[in-house]
């Protein structure tokens, strides 16, 4: 074998053995880079690259489902008493829709009674709407002929919005929508002035004020 045959392997042996040792020293200087679980409902950001700290993961948002808001838009409020409850409420500017309806035939029907014999009132209005019996709106049931007086040609006398009256009788329908209070007529589908006696042959529930109120 010529010597610079000889040479020539000697040295290629060489190189192999100073590749294999450098490998050696690389693998024993870098750890294997920790490895990224993706858990169900989360998202991963930014994924690192081999040996660099992986980036920081945040669960993917959940869907809230809101509760939906009362009729009424009223806080729940607590109090020891219906005058305390009746101040709590927070009544809103413009008053429309169902609202109004059953407000104005509080208004109305019972402006300058007891706060008691308001929310009975209103409680006859609601009680018909959910009876099946009478229209299933609260407009429909204080529009349905014949049976409010202060319905004339289908509408509703000018309301004064800015009196405590109004204030008063918005505030007992936001309560009685929200079923936040009882009333003494629980129950009640009809009600008529002490002045009369129509003989209706009903159930009496309660006499409050000027009203008799009946199932």
């Amino acid at each position: 074998m010529s010597f610079r045959l000889k040479a020539a392997i000697i040295a290629a042996f060489a190189l192999s053995a100073t590749a294999a040792v450098t490998a050696a020293d690389m693998s024993s200087a870098s750890p294997a880079a920790p490895s990224v679980l993706s858990l169900p409902g989360t998202t991963e950001l930014n994924a690192a690259p081999a040996g660099v700290k992986p980036a920081v993961t945040f669960a993917a948002p959940r869907e809230v489902v809101q509760p939906l808001a009362p009729l009424s838009g009223s806080e729940d409020v607590k109090a020891d008493n219906l005058a305390a409850l009746v101040d709590a409420q927070s009544v809103p500017e413009d008053v429309s829709g169902d609202m109004k309806c059953l407000a104005g035939a509080v208004y109305f029907e019972s402006k300058g009674e007891s706060l008691e014999g308001q929310l009975a009132v209103a409680r006859v209005i609601i009680n018909r709407a959910r009876s099946g019996r009478f229209a299933s709106s609260l407009c429909g049931v204080v529009y349905q002929p014949g049976q409010f007086s202060f319905v004339r040609g289908g509408g509703m006398p000018s309301i004064r919005t800015g009196s405590e009256s109004w204030r008063e009788a918005v505030a007992i329908a936001q309560i009685a929508v929200d079923d936040s209070w009882d009333s003494k007529a629980e129950g009640a589908l009809y009600f008529h002035a002490r002045r009369v006696s129509p003989g209706w042959g009903k159930h009496q529930l309660a006499a409050i004020d000027n009203h008799v109120f009946y199932r």
